[in-house]
């Protein structure tokens, strides 16, 4: 995926995270946070499962990138940690008020699964989500969700 800005509205109380010089970050990741570099969803080790890869996610989500990182940097850059997101959905969903929103898992090449950077799905418990439907709707491709970073804001 290329840079996205995502963010559609409130208050996104971002933070300033260190990245690894060999990580790239795209504009409107998903990201988490490995000890003390914040890194994309898909760099995630694979836990097993598509449900034990979201709560591993979940348990260190960080927020949204807002600045790119590409490989080579050493800056850090922005991310979000709260605020309104606008996230593409794999296939056709309704989603109400408040579902809970996590990352989207696919599969890997060679085996396993991997979370997508920048699409999302509705998740069933909140220990797979990074945040919440904020505008409802049936046969949507995209969902607006109201993201809490687990790291800075203790979750959903």
């Amino acid at each position: 995926m290329s840079d996205k800005m995502r963010w559609r509205y409130g208050d996104t109380n971002h933070v300033v995270a260190a990245v690894g010089s060999s990580t790239e970050i795209e504009i409107g990741d998903l990201l988490w946070q490995d000890t003390n570099q914040a890194k994309p969803a898909s760099d995630q080790a694979d836990q097993g499962s598509d449900e034990d890869n979201q709560e591993a996610f979940t348990d260190s989500f960080l927020g949204v990138a807002m600045q790119r990182s590409r490989s080579g940097d050493t800056d850090p850059i922005r991310v979000a940690t709260t605020g309104v997101f606008e996230f593409e959905l794999e296939y056709l969903a309704a989603l109400e008020l408040g579902d809970l929103i996590g990352p989207r898992a696919s599969d890997r090449e060679g085996g396993g699964t991997i979370l997508d950077n920048q699409r999302v799905e509705k998740v069933t418990e909140s220990k797979y989500a990074v945040g919440r439907c904020s505008k409802r709707g049936t046969a949507l491709t995209s969902v607006l969700v109201d993201i809490r970073s687990t790291v800075m804001t203790g979750g959903v």
